[in-house]
């Protein structure tokens, strides 16, 4: 992988130089034994000064992924060169350029380098750290708190490495303080309790899970019992000893470990950050701050406390690159970690999806942006044209048997979908209504957004490029596949489901394109689903008007009252107001009410009790026909997914591909139906093939990022071996 190490030290290029400078430097020694360690672990490293120029640089050493290069990545070393949020300057310019880089994002960097705004962070996630004030100028009243008494800490409140940092016993020493800090950094002053005790550092590595490393003490055997920038840089004359693993009992280790990990995950760090901690003589911690570029510097804490958990300088350097790596593409999968698996175009084809990852996002960005709603004849028309222009290319051949080319359509390979697999995907996007505009594809590094991305766009991603990749190895056509797509997802599959049931007929398995879980958890078992229109109509009532019957609306009320009654948790039966609406004239009480009840099973026998019980329950008053009148009408019915025993063989394959290949896997159960529901019960099928999806169906609705790489390949070696087994 290309990786580029952007520092700063000696450039200052940029349009001017005003604001605050940039006193943090990294020493060329630590800059040349990470590139070295990089180039150890394999890598093809350069250094770059994070200045005006670093984008053309970058674009010269990793240009856009156009000729089937692995993406790289920036292992981001830089302080920024002024302003006081330099911390973010270089991470913002790459997330705008679209480069994948070790540490947090510029918003983590802005919070945590505002001691501040990290403080208001931590009391309101619950976390502790010393009581505080902030003095704008050297100009003060006292007491400033009441609570804050001397001895008190001061520093900046926007810098790091401890500039500034001092104890003030008075309050001379104290305007000294808030004067030399406000003369050297025009910022204002953070005045902190001091808190009498020992101190310590936790460093984080990783992001789900996130590894606390064994805490690191500082002792203290000279002078005042704080470590200043003059300690750190070994100007103050004296050595302040650090001790790994800290000594402290298990409980106390893993306290410190725990509010480390929750100081880290309440600032949305990513990779590494190490968390200061001060510890009263009661054993009371208290957070200071965290430090978002944890410093790799060879003698701090972070590295001297990554030593004693096994990680040395090199592998500490590349396990970083790795833990970015899995942040945003997913299990990082070699050939080498391949063991006993042949050639057989299997490892062709993993070539191939992995040096056209950037192709994959982009396959997914452009179908995305291509709205196609349940209710949108013409975007519907446009999203049907562009994938029979895609099976065309890969030349997979219409099924008119089981194409009704109005919600339903069918391709096969040469060889036919005849006792092979049939992939099922939506192209509609499930929307009420067809006002509104769409929501566009964006991404950020772990998670890619758009409108029906999940429920539509990254199942059809992954099947396409799976075939390509099948394509690409020559192995497409000799492959017993169908493929399957429908346009009434949003409708229940009310006019494709009869077409779906006769085409699964001809296969041997289906694999249904939905989204599955984190973890590379698939579905075996998805609740089937009822949906009713309720219609209740009565006579025109005025408001306080004097009448012996109810008006419909508080009719309709006291109803719908019963209907949670009908559900059964422990049966996994729901019952549900979905949506309800009201018609009147004028001043008048509603005369009509509109209602949509919703239910979700995996009995059905459970599933029509439910229903009779909700129809007894909205019935026309016996002998009032003429003041309350009751419609119920059933829109649409979804047979569920029940795990079976005829499945077991295709999770066991996909089990068995994902050990061999080091891919997450796993089965899991789904509350929402799928047209998996639809296939004949013989037919083994396997749901939630997709890239794991958060908010479905709203505004925020994603897949997680690393797995549209995983299961694109995962489906392609599932496919592959069917064909060798043709």
């Amino acid at each position: 992988m290309k990786i580029a190490i952007v520092f700063n030290r000696d450039s200052q290029a940029v349009i001017n130089l005003f604001g605050t400078p940039n006193r943090e430097k990294y020493g060329l020694a630590t800059i040349e034994k990470i590139k070295d360690a990089l180039e150890e672990g394999g890598h093809q490293v350069r250094a770059f000064e994070g200045d005006k120029n670093i984008i053309h640089a970058l674009e010269g050493f990793m240009p856009s992924v156009i000729s089937g290069e692995r993406p790289g990545l920036v292992f981001n070393l830089s302080y920024g060169i002024q302003g006081r949020a330099r911390y973010t300057h270089i991470p913002a310019i790459l997330e705008m350029l679209g480069i994948p880089y070790v540490g947090s994002g510029p918003e983590t960097h802005a919070v945590a380098l505002d001691k501040v705004l990290t403080k208001m962070v931590l009391l309101q996630k619950g976390l502790p750290t010393p009581k505080f004030t902030v003095l704008e100028t050297p100009d003060f009243t006292l007491p400033l708190r009441e609570e804050l008494v001397f001895p008190l800490i001061v520093k900046p409140k926007d810098e790091a490495v401890s500039f500034g940092l001092k104890i003030v016993q008075n309050e001379e020493e104290l305007r000294e303080g808030v004067r030399a800090i406000y003369g050297l950094f025009k910022a204002p002053t953070l005045v902190e309790e001091y808190i009498e005790g020992r101190e310590f550092n936790v460093g984080l590595l990783g992001n789900d899970p996130v590894e606390a490393l064994p805490p690191v003490e500082l002792i203290f055997n000279e002078g005042e019992h704080i470590f200043t920038y003059e300690d750190k840089v070994k100007l103050s004359g004296r050595t302040v000893e650090k001790v790994c693993p800290a000594t402290l009992d298990p409980e106390e280790t893993e306290r410190l470990q725990s509010l480390a990990v929750d100081a880290f995950k309440a600032l949305g760090c990513f990779d590494s950050a190490r968390v200061d901690f001060r510890v009263d003589r009661q054993g009371n911690p208290y957070i200071l701050e965290i430090n978002s570029m944890a410093s790799l510097g060879l003698g701090g804490s972070y590295v001297f406390a990554a030593e004693k958990v096994g990680l040395d300088y090199n592998k500490l350097a590349n396990r970083l690159i790795e833990i970015t790596s899995l942040r945003y593409f997913g299990p990082v999968i070699t050939e080498e970690g391949i063991g006993g698996i042949e050639e057989d175009g299997r490892v062709a084809a993993f070539k191939y999806l992995t040096q056209n990852r950037d192709k994959l996002e982009d396959e997914l960005k452009n179908w995305t942006n291509l709205p196609s709603w349940t209710v949108d004849p013409v975007g519907l028309g446009a999203a049907v044209k562009r994938f029979e222009g895609q099976m065309k290319e890969l030349g997979l051949m219409p099924v008119r048997a089981f194409t009704n080319q109005r919600s339903a359509w069918t391709w096969q390979t040469g060889a036919g979908m005849e006792g092979g697999t049939l992939l099922v995907a939506s192209l509609d996007v499930p929307r009420e209504g067809g006002s509104g505009y769409p929501i566009p594809f964006r991404q950020d590094p772990e998670w890619l957004y758009g409108e029906g991305i999940a429920s539509s766009r990254a199942g059809i991603t992954c099947l396409l490029q799976a075939l390509k990749a099948l394509k690409a190895v020559n192995r497409l056509q000799a492959s017993r596949i169908g493929v399957f797509i429908y346009t009434d997802e949003g409708r229940g599959m009310r006019y494709s489901s009869q077409v779906l049931q006769q085409a699964a007929e001809r296969a041997a398995r289906v694999i249904v394109m939905m989204p599955g879980f984190r973890g590379g958890l698939v579905v075996d078992q998805r609740r089937g689903s009822r949906k009713f229109s309720i219609v209740v109509e009565g006579a025109f009532q005025r408001i306080g008007s004097h009448v012996a019957s109810d008006d419909v609306l508080s009719w309709f009320l006291h109803q719908a009252d019963s209907i949670g009654a009908l559900s059964r948790p422990e049966e996994r039966l729901s019952v549900a107001v979905q949506e309800v609406n009201s018609e009147r004239y004028s001043i008048l009480l509603p005369h009509r009410v509109r209602a949509t009840i919703y239910v979700t099973f995996l009995d059905a026998v459970l599933a029509d009790e439910a229903e009779t019980q909700l129809r007894e329950l909205f019935t026309s008053k016996a002998g009032e026909q003429d003041e309350i009148r009751v419609h119920v009408e059933k829109l649409e019915e979804r047979p569920p997914l029940n795990r079976s025993d005829n499945c077991l063989p295709i999770i066991s394959r996909l089990k068995k591909i994902s050990e061999a290949w080091k891919l997450p896997f796993g089965v899991e159960a789904g509350l929402l139906p799928s047209a998996a529901g639809e296939i004949p019960e013989k037919i083994p099928v396997i749901c939630g093939f997709g890239p794991a999806s958060q908010n479905m169906y709203t505004p925020h609705e994603g897949i997680h990022r690393g797995e549209l790489l995983q299961r694109a390949l995962l489906l392609t070696l599932f496919l592959l071996e069917d064909g060798s087994e043709a």
